[in-house]
């Protein structure tokens, strides 16, 4: 331990959101057996146990369960366990859980879909269809103030295309100086 921050505290960081995910079960959960309250020794554990039913009996019961799932679920689970490594060196960088995951994301389809979904997503289209047809939609409602510059419908000044406010409108107008001093 040598308390400094660095990307692979981010990277065990996720490691454990995606435990949270697969299993269901908070970080710290004071309400299981002592042995079993850190969600990263128990997913250890259960990780390292002979016993085959182990692994299926940790996932979220809340899952629907299907062969293509277990075997997406089992990826995610191995990607977790190798996020939360003890030896920071040990964990993969961000670019190995890119590529992990969004090789899961060309299968992935929800498994209902919602008559009354007021946003017209269609969910037999693959997520990066979908996020390709969003992005375009957030291009399409930029638009341009008097510089030519874009700018969101919030009123950011940045080059980007996000409907997330880097400031409010007007916030660096407020200012003398480039750096808010």
């Amino acid at each position: 331990v040598t308390g400094r921050v660095t990307t692979k505290v981010d990277i065990f960081s996720l490691g454990v959101i995606l435990m949270e995910l697969i299993t269901g079960r908070k970080a710290l959960d004071e309400t299981q057996p002592e042995d079993s309250v850190h969600l990263v020794t128990w997913f250890r554990r259960v990780a390292a146990s002979k016993d085959e039913n182990a692994f299926k009996n940790a996932i979220d019961p809340n899952i629907s369960l299907d062969d293509d799932t277990v075997a997406s679920i089992e990826k995610v689970w191995e990607l977790a366990g190798h996020c939360c490594a003890r030896e920071p060196y040990q964990r993969p960088d961000m670019a190995h859980i890119v590529n992990v995951l969004s090789s899961l994301t060309v299968q992935w389809k929800p498994t209902e879909t919602d008559p009354d979904d007021v946003y017209g997503i269609d969910y037999d289209m693959p997520l990066p269809q979908v996020l390709k047809k969003w992005q375009a939609f957030e291009g399409l409602s930029q638009t341009a103030d008097d510089s030519g510059s874009s700018s969101s419908a919030y009123g950011s000044k940045d080059n980007t295309q996000t409907s997330i406010p880097t400031r409010p409108s007007g916030f660096a107008d407020s200012f003398t100086s480039v750096d808010g001093r």
